[in-house]
């Protein structure tokens, strides 16, 4: 797909850098619904990792714990809410990564952010895209996440492999999208940041 990393770093960088657009919300694919205008949105910031340590690029991806109050036992990116402490919606992405999956702060090489994404959840988050160039000691958080893993960049990349699906969700059907990867349902916010971020690679 990419011929060398720093091809591949290159357009990553053009996409995250394409200039903005009006983002993604889980209701993308439900015009139906009609959103309150005074809702309020509380900021955070997930990490994309993009690992380049065995060969062809993977994400990595997180399994949250079952026991979780927000999208228990679903696939995420490692992230969290802006804390009050932080500079900026990279350096949560960064301190959620470590926290959460034991990423040092200083190996991620930040390339940029993706447009935000509003939850059914009333965040508004910020998906930060990052290479790494080297393997690191992977230290799941029992409290937070069941499994840490990997799918390759090339799946999530490609949009023929996503699917709309739809489920009952507060008295209506909601449609949303979903991008499996072997036994990894991919699905909801995550599938569609991964989707955005299909469609800028692609443009």
């Amino acid at each position: 797909m990419y011929d060398t990393p720093e091809d591949l770093k290159q357009r990553l960088s053009m996409a995250v850098q394409s200039g903005p657009d009006a983002g993604s919300s889980d209701f993308d694919l439900n015009p139906e619904m009609s959103l309150p205008q005074a809702r309020k949105l509380r900021p955070a910031g997930v990490l994309v990792p993009i690992s380049l340590a065995s060969g062809a690029p993977r994400v990595t991806l997180t399994k949250r714990s079952s026991a979780l109050k927000h999208h228990p036992g679903q696939i995420a990116f490692p992230g969290g809410k802006v804390d009050e402490g932080d500079r900026d919606v990279t350096h949560t992405a960064l301190r959620e990564a470590w926290e959460e999956i034991g990423l040092p702060q200083d190996l991620p090489e930040v390339l940029g952010a993706l447009p935000t994404h509003e939850t059914v959840t009333s965040f508004t988050v910020t998906p930060v895209v990052a290479l790494l160039r080297s393997e690191f000691d992977i230290r799941p958080e029992a409290g937070e996440v069941a499994e840490v893993f990997s799918v390759p960049l090339s799946h999530v990349l490609d949009p023929a492999n996503y699917i709309i699906e739809s489920r009952r969700w507060r008295g209506t059907r909601r449609r949303y999208y979903t991008v499996p990867y072997g036994p990894y349902y991919i699905w909801g916010a995550t599938a569609r940041m991964l989707r955005q971020f299909a469609d800028r690679m692609q443009s």
